[in-house]
Formats: structure tokens, C-alpha cells, sequence
């Protein structure tokens, strides 16, 4: 199943177009796209009966799938290529910190840019369907919803200000984006071996397999659902890998004008002009 926010409204892609969530259930569920996560096994079997389109899919009226999260997990250096280009040790535990929710935004939305260190950081995101409280690692995949395409968009500036602000630095207004839209784990050959990748106005900067992740999605889930109990809707920037503007000789920004191309294979692309 693929699950999408088009323009405020909770709705289905297929082949031939989108089909609106609360028609397709029969009110069931309502148009708020968060409302889904309330009973995500629901709608997915619900979801099996809808075969007709109730509309076209309109790219610019996307937004992210999932728009108003209670909690966002980020997790650093969690490609071994990534921590070696940040000349970082490789870690033992998942290094977490959060982009704070109000900084998600859509995948083909315009990102203002603010000084000249903003960096690109492509990941794998999951998004929880079940709650997840103390969840052992080979049962953490029936608790998530889907999977998506996300940028960890960072201020350098500010990511390393009074201390390594790093939650701040990475969670200015639109440095979030997210989607196309949010695929089951089903819909893809093997979700924990998935290509990923961007590219900066057509030059790929970063590519790489989601099977070099050091805590894959599972585990992930596992380690942090033994802190706290994750909740339905929320969302996990699993990390980037090697590639990143900050770590390349000379070091290179993002800049107005520019285009960030993100894709994962099996889930689809993003693409956001910066302003």
C-alpha cells in the first residue's frame, strides 16, 4: 500500500491515481492524513478493496505523509562510511537526537536556506503504525507502518553552535522533507537492503545501500522503544551514509537556486528547490 497527504487530505496511490481515503472506507476513517495512524492494520486491510482511482494524482499537491508526528527520532552516524569521512568513531549505541516535528515538509516543496551551511543528508525514514514499547528486535518490523524518502536537511552553523545544538541545527523551518508518499514494508523486495541516493542540480553527492546501516530499522526500533514508548505516526530518520557537503574537500553547501534530487529504490523521489 502507498499512503499519501494530497493537498491536507489522507488518500491511496494507485496505478491510475489516488483514491480518497474517507470515501474508500466508507467514512471509517477522515481526511485528517494522522488519522490513519490510529488504526493503521485497519486501513491497510480496508485498503485491499480499493481498486478504483477518485481523482488524479497532482505531484504538487503532495505534502508529507506524515504531517504532524508526536515525536521524531533522528539517529547519527549510522553509516560506518559517514562516520569515517566525520572522522567520528563508529558507535555503540544508536547516537539520537530530533528534528522537531514543525520542520517536516513536503517532497517537492521550496526550502529556504538560511546561511551558507546548510547540508544535504539523505535517509531511509520509518514511520511507526503500532505502538512500540519495549519491542524485541525480530518483532519490530510488524510494528511499523511504512517507509519513505527523507532529507536531513542541517545547519552546520548551528548544528555545532554552544555545544553541538544538534536538534536545533537540523530542524530549521522546511529542513524536514519527506515522502512522496509512505510504502508498507510489503511493497518492497527486502526492506533492509534498499539503494539510496541524491544528487545536487543532476550530480549524484551521495549513493549507497540501506544494508550498510550499523542499527538497521529493527534495531532501531528495539533500542529506542526500550527508552520510551513509540507511538503510532511517529516518524525515525534512520541516518545518512558517506557523501555529505560538510565532510567533502573543499566543503560544499546547499545554495538558493539549487535542486536536491532524493530517492529510494522501491519508494520513489523527492525533489526540493532551494530558495
Amino acid at each position: 500500500m502507498k499512503y499519501a497527504n494530497h493537498d491536507g487530505r489522507a488518500v491511496l496511490v494507485l496505478d491510475d491515481g489516488i483514491a480518497d481515503v474517507e470515501s474508500a472506507t466508507d467514512g471509517r476513517f477522515g481526511p485528517d492524513p494522522m488519522s490513519a495512524f490510529h488504526d493503521w492494520d485497519a486501513l491497510v486491510e480496508l485498503a485491499a478493496g480499493a481498486t478504483e482511482a477518485t481523482g488524479p494524482l497532482d505531484e504538487s499537491l503532495l505534502r508529507p505523509p506524515v504531517p504532524a508526528p508526536r515525536q521524531v527520532f533522528a539517529i547519527g552516524l549510522n553509516y560506518r562510511s559517514h562516520a569515517d569521512e566525520s572522522g567520528m568513531a563508529v558507535p555503540d549505541v544508536p547516537a539520537t537526537f530530533t528534528k522537531f516535528p514543525a520542520s517536516l515538509t513536503g517532497p517537492f516543496d521550496d526550502v529556504e536556506v538560511v546561511g551558507d551551511r546548510t547540508d544535504w543528508e539523505v535517509e531511509l525514514v520509518a514511520v511507526i503504525g503500532r505502538t512500540a514499547d519495549r519491542v524485541d528486535e525480530a518483532d519490530a518490523w510488524g510494528h511499523v507502518a511504512g517507509l519513505t524518502v527523507g532529507q536531513d536537511l542541517s545547519d552546520r552553523d548551528l548544528q555545532f553552535a554552544a555545544g553541538m545544538q544538534f536538534s536545533l541545527g537540523k530542524s530549521r523551518r522546511g529542513y524536514g522533507p519527506i515522502g512522496p508518499w509512505l510504502v508498507t514494508p510489503d511493497e518492497v523486495d527486502d526492506p533492509d537492503d534498499l539503494a539510496l541516493g541524491c544528487s545536487v542540480d543532476g550530480e549524484t553527492v551521495q549513493d549507497a545501500r540501506t544494508s550498510d546501516l550499523i542499527f538497521g530499522v529493527p534495531r532501531l526500533v528495539a533500542e529506542l522503544s526500550s527508552v520510551l514508548p513509540l507511538l503510532p505516526g511517529d516518524v525515525i530518520f534512520t541516518g545518512t551514509p558517506s557523501g555529505v557537503g560538510m565532510a567533502r574537500q573543499p566543503p560544499r553547501a546547499l545554495h538558493p537556486g539549487q535542486v536536491l534530487e532524493s530517492w529510494i529504490e522501491g519508494i520513489g523521489t523527492i525533489r526540493n528547490r532551494m530558495v
